[in-house]
């Protein structure tokens, strides 16, 4: 059964087809978000901070961290910033971390003052892109996101993202990386501009766990883009992922409906053991009540069962570039 390991100084979280979902925090990110991005270019950690704690109490597996402020010289610029903003989230919550840059130089020097075993967030498969990370992430011991695009952007083909995603692990096996340390993007698209983008990432989600078998992620709120009401499409779309075998996602861990969902699908696919996450957070639920979160089901990796948004920033960079 193909595990992926992360982990904190202090905790270890297995990402893996018998896991319960991994929640991947999103909100520590400043792309589209104008007045995080000025604090952060100040020096204040405030919101950084507060979002890094409301996370991990509402139930997050790992957060993502992401410092890309600025598209003027970000190779000068976000390097520093993102080791100074990683170094304060992992002094602050007991979670594992992803990584989350489309610069280089930025994911090494984060890498270097990196805690535990962090994603690393991520490669596409230009060839540039996987020369220039791949050599880190064995270097460093660490998993990786592969973003099923390439020299030729994002294909509508489901087919071509397939075999985009079975190049990056190849040419990973050709640097001594194990498919268990690759996590694919398959890529979600707008159900709102194409109307089969469900059935599609489904149908991927199968072959990469039945022919490549390796584990997954996404932007979770990609699926709605464009629609009104998306937390509701969010949250109908968890369980159908999950069902399919996707093993985590980058999401808001903040909203008790997509939340909700995560839960009931670890339930229903028998990654709750025993039921005993959703009864914990679930025993006093009163109908018409806003409930209090808690965190989703998290075990040692010695145990039966371990751990279990919107994709943004570093990926948006990655996609757009050449």
């Amino acid at each position: 059964m193909t595990r992926t390991i992360v982990a904190s100084a202090t905790r270890e979280i297995i990402i893996g087809f018998d896991q319960p979902f991994c929640v991947i925090g999103e909100r520590i990110n400043p792309t589209g978000r104008k007045k995080l991005a000025a604090e952060m270019i100040e020096g204040n950690f405030e919101t950084v901070i507060k979002d890094a704690l409301e996370q991990a109490a509402c139930g997050a597996t790992m957060l993502d961290v992401n410092a890309g402020v600025t598209s003027v010289n970000p190779n000068e610029t976000e390097p520093g910033l993102l080791v100074q903003t990683l170094e304060i989230v992992q002094n602050l919550v007991d979670l594992p971390l992803s990584i989350d840059s489309s610069v280089t130089a930025a994911i090494e020097a984060a890498l270097k003052v990196a805690k535990g075993r962090p994603l690393v967030n991520s490669v596409t498969g230009e060839e540039e892109k996987l020369e220039a990370i791949l050599p880190l992430i064995k270097k460093y011991n660490v998993p990786v996101v592969a973003i099923s695009n390439d020299e030729t952007g994002i294909s509508m083909d489901p087919d071509v993202r397939f075999a985009v995603a079975k190049k990056i692990v190849e040419r990973c096996a050709d640097f001594g990386i194990p498919a268990h340390d690759v996590v694919v993007d398959p890529l979600v698209m707008p159900i709102g501009a194409l109307g089969d983008a469900g059935r599609q990432v489904f149908a991927l989600l199968r072959r990469l766990r039945e022919e490549l078998k390796v584990n997954t992620t996404c932007g979770l709120s990609n699926i709605s883009f464009g629609l009104p009401h998306r937390h509701g499409i969010n949250a109908g779309f968890i369980p159908m992922v999950i069902g399919a075998g996707m093993t985590s996602a980058i999401m808001n861990p903040v909203r008790p409906q997509e939340m909700e969902a995560v839960r009931a699908a670890n339930v229903l696919n028998g990654t709750d053991r025993d039921c005993m996450t959703w009864i914990k957070t679930y025993k006093d639920y009163k109908p018409g009540e806003v409930h209090a979160p808690a965190p989703v089901q998290v075990n040692a990796p010695g145990d039966g069962a371990a751990a279990g948004g919107r994709r943004r920033g570093g990926r948006e960079a990655r996609m757009g570039r050449g």
